[in-house]
């Protein structure tokens, strides 16, 4: 194991041992925290009181959040011709149809969201082994299957991410950068977290939400009561 440095030995003196901060707190902490030169991802995971091997207690959903996710997100919309210009308008990075699922089939996956419609689907399925694995598989349920193309777009490059709960249970996504306000990260985190509460599966017993940690790239985890997410 690699030994600390004195910047990650400070940062580990500002989370106090078994203290649950509130989401607030959280927000301005994992800034003083954070060691790395770049601009760091802020990341929420969740423990939900879930079974996801059963049907009926799978979690998974989109969520808009309010400051965006800081990143630049490249889209490729696979559309027919007559889409195309409503694509391009709204921002995608990537246009076009049988030329990329061409591409796509010799290996090209330098995306991070496929937005495609309905009629077009059938086509898309043969990528399934190309773009399963990478989570790029177009789903109606993520709003990245639809005929309003231009709407989808404008909202993925806007903030607009899916989610879906591990094996493990767990629900784990970015909320911004480090170089966000506090306000900024916890205003993206409340809104992932309460949409992920709106989603609780009537199925699901017990303790829904189970912990909430904050953290950045290479950070520690910051524990959150989740008593706090509603605060204002």
């Amino acid at each position: 194991m690699s030994k600390l440095t004195k910047n990650q030995k400070l940062a580990l003196g500002k989370i106090e041992a078994g203290k649950a901060y509130t989401l607030k707190e959280a927000s301005a902490l994992v800034k003083e925290i954070t060691t790395t030169k770049f601009d760091a991802s802020v990341d929420v995971d969740v423990r939900l009181g879930v079974d996801p091997r059963k049907a009926n207690q799978m979690v998974r959903g989109v969520v808009s959040l309010p400051h965006g996710t800081g990143k630049q997100v490249r889209v490729l919309a696979l559309c027919t011709p007559d889409k195309e210009a409503e694509a391009t308008a709204a921002g995608a990075d990537y246009v076009g149809l049988d030329e990329y699922i061409d591409k796509i089939k010799g290996g090209w996956t330098d995306i991070d969201v496929i937005i495609t419609m309905p009629s077009i689907m059938g086509k898309i399925g043969a990528l399934g082994r190309v773009l399963g694995p990478r989570g790029l598989m177009p789903n109606p349920k993520s709003g990245t299957v639809t005929n309003e193309i231009g709407n989808a777009v404008k909202e993925v490059k806007q903030g607009k991410i899916d989610f879906k709960v591990d094996k493990s249970g767990i629900v784990h996504t970015s909320v911004g950068k480090v170089s966000f306000t506090p306000e900024q990260i916890r205003d993206n985190a409340k809104e992932f977290i309460l949409t992920l509460i709106k989603l609780k599966p009537t199925a699901a017993k017990g303790a829904y939400i189970k912990s909430i940690y904050l953290s950045s790239t290479m950070s520690a985890g910051i524990k959150i009561d989740p008593k706090s997410v509603e605060e204002n």
